[in-house]
């Protein structure tokens, strides 16, 4: 890590110095989002350093832990075969950093339902985010759903969510109806999770 001209952040060469910065921005109970923005996006995606965490899996996409951080936040590889996507879900009042690290993925951004009516989930827009950049959502801004539109590239994310939540809402596009799931990783560290912890449904 080098200190540039002008005071800027300093800028990580490799996942673990991203890792170490990101710990000493969440010493502080004050979160900059466009800090921790700034500094994920200025790493520049190396597959050599992460894909010993990214574990696909045939029919769906996978959670992966990398760090717990300080308690404050985790870190995780969300790794997206040919076709996989999330449903719409919520971020149980966390902050939520999405960082391309290999492929796209199509994020389509929804208003949260009326719960009065019963109808139809309005779409607030849809984007297709690039390698090496950096989405950032939370529950003020509204909810989304993640998807690899490719029939021929998987795709992997960096997350990081501040602070570390374990059950998150899923909605029904087309009611609005909502429905509680309970977060799994399946691996951790690069390591498989024992088979029954996968289970539950997950979501990012």
């Amino acid at each position: 890590m080098e200190q540039t001209e002008l005071g800027k952040p300093e800028t990580p060469e490799t996942l673990d110095e991203l890792i170490k910065m990101l710990h000493k921005i969440f010493e502080s109970d004050h979160i900059n989002v466009e800090e921790v923005q700034t500094i994920m996006e200025s790493y520049k995606s190396k597959p050599q350093e992460w894909m010993k965490f990214a574990k696909y899996d045939q029919y769906r996409y996978t959670r992966n832990l990398v760090d717990i951080g300080n308690g404050k936040f985790n870190l995780m590889i969300l790794c997206w075969g040919e076709g996989h996507g999330s449903s719409i879900h919520d971020h149980t009042d966390s902050h939520c950093f999405m960082k391309m690290l290999q492929g796209q993925l199509k994020e389509t951004l929804f208003e949260w339902p009326d719960q009065k009516s019963q109808g139809e989930m309005v779409q607030k827009s849809e984007r297709i985010l690039q390698e090496n950049k950096v989405a950032y959502i939370n529950d003020s801004i509204g909810l989304h759903r993640v998807e690899n539109n490719s029939h021929t590239e998987s795709a992997s994310s960096l997350h990081l969510y501040c602070p570390p939540f374990q059950t998150c809402q899923t909605f029904d596009q087309r009611t609005g109806h909502t429905n509680t799931v309970k977060m799994t990783f399946w691996s951790k560290y690069g390591e498989r999770t024992p088979f029954e912890t996968t289970a539950s449904q997950e979501n990012n």
